[in-house]
Formats: structure tokens, C-alpha cells, sequence
């Protein structure tokens, strides 16, 4: 009875070792860029779910990421280049907990961060806009970072977990 027990011990240990490997070979990434062109939102919305279906995440999780990749790449056409020509830089990386997205643009950059992530904040209040999406971003992604410098251009960066039932192993 002893050595069935230990068998089964060596038998969990084996296999969480294996998950360990496994997870330690999970690591996708992808780096895309764009012209800074309404059009290309929804284009941008469309890689993000394709580069996610690897890990199969739930179709919310899914939904989610999307909505803040289009909430920043949109902040990129509208706030940063204002329909000048501009690049918007989309990159990913997965892991098998997480996906780590970030969205860059060279535009004019934001001078006070504080104050553009507060909701309904807006750089064109004549357009109606609803805010630049960063309440939107925080409340689908698990974080979110911006970096900006005025002229120089904007980086968020966000961060989501894959699946919410998932333990660390």
C-alpha cells in the first residue's frame, strides 16, 4: 500500500514538473505595425483575436482584450496624430497565464497623464468624444501602464490573465 502511494506521489511530482516545462515554453510574440488610419482599429481588433487563439481563451476574455486594444489604438488615430499620417505599433507576448499587450504611437504624446485617464477626459471636446478609453481599459484589463512624452509619442502597456480559474503551478 505504501509503494502504491509513493508511486502516485512520484507520479504528481513527474507531471508537475512537466506543466512547469511546458509552461516554460510558452512564450509567443508578435509585433505589428500600422498606419495610423481609422480603418485599421478594427484590423488591429482582428490580430489581437487571432494571436489569442492559441491559448483558447473564454470568448469574454477574449472580448475584453479586444475592446482595450481598440480603445488605445484608437486614442493613438485620434489623439496623437489627429489625422496626420502617423505608425501605430501593436506588440503581444503570451505566456500561459498571461497576455502582455502594448500599443505605441510617435505622436504628440500627452502631457498629463493623470488627467487624460480620467473618464470622459477628451484632447477634442468639439468632436463629443467620450474620453480617451483609459477607464474602459482598466476595467477590462487586469493593469495598465502609460508612458508619454509631449512630441515624442505614448505607450500603454496592459496586462490580462488568460483564464480566471487557472492557479499558478
Amino acid at each position: 500500500r505504501q509503494s502504491v502511494v509513493c508511486s502516485v506521489l512520484r507520479g504528481c511530482i513527474e507531471l508537475l514538473q512537466y506543466n512547469r516545462e511546458v509552461k516554460k515554453r510558452m512564450n509567443n510574440q508578435m509585433e505589428l505595425s500600422f498606419s495610423a488610419a481609422a480603418q485599421n482599429e478594427a484590423f488591429a481588433r482582428m490580430v489581437i483575436s487571432a494571436f489569442l487563439v492559441q491559448v483558447n481563451p473564454k470568448l469574454s476574455v477574449v472580448s475584453e482584450i479586444r475592446t482595450a486594444v481598440s480603445e488605445a489604438v484608437t486614442n493613438s488615430i485620434v489623439h496623437a496624430y489627429s489625422g496626420d499620417e502617423g505608425k501605430v505599433v501593436m506588440r503581444a507576448r503570451l505566456d500561459d497565464t498571461y497576455v502582455y499587450i502594448e500599443i505605441e504611437d510617435y505622436g504628440k504624446g500627452i502631457g498629463d497623464i493623470r488627467q487624460a485617464m480620467q473618464p470622459f477626459f477628451t484632447t477634442q471636446p468639439e468632436q463629443e468624444r467620450t474620453g480617451m478609453g483609459f477607464a474602459l481599459m482598466q476595467s477590462f484589463m487586469d493593469e495598465v501602464h502609460v508612458s508619454s512624452a509631449v512630441g515624442s509619442g505614448t505607450l500603454v502597456c496592459m496586462k490580462k490573465r488568460l483564464n480566471e480559474c487557472d492557479d499558478d503551478i
